[in-house]
């Protein structure tokens, strides 16, 4: 199995579980690991034998933008269903961090794998 990665892929979204979170857009933070086979790739030198990260970057982007979370782990569950539904990726680690929910630290978060590794 080969992995793609995407590290520090920064959204705004309203997040949270307090009444002054869901009127403000905080930024998370996305970590993603994805099993991808990336030998054809590699032999044809062409995007279309790849998984493209830009338009995996951008679709998540879409969606944490447009939509509302009380949870990272809502947020996380929905950005790997999107994964493996919709762009066809067999594997994912995802890491989604909300910086600054807690002052007294610097990231928290939560990670998730998804699906098989192959």
């Amino acid at each position: 199995m080969d992995i793609i990665f995407i590290r520090g892929l920064r959204v705004e979204t309203i997040i949270g579980i307090y009444d002054w979170e869901k009127q403000i857009k905080q930024p998370v933070i996305l970590d993603l690991e994805m099993a991808a086979e990336v030998a054809k790739a590699a032999r044809s030198d062409r995007i279309e034998d790849a998984l493209d990260y830009k338009a995996v970057a951008k679709r998540l982007k879409q969606f944490i933008a447009e939509n509302r979370f009380e949870l990272v782990e809502t947020l996380a569950e929905r950005c790997a269903s999107i994964l493996l539904q919709e762009l066809g990726v067999s594997w994912v680690r995802l890491c989604v961090n909300k910086i600054g929910a807690l002052s007294d630290a610097v990231d928290v978060g939560v990670i998730i794998e998804r699906g098989e590794r192959r």
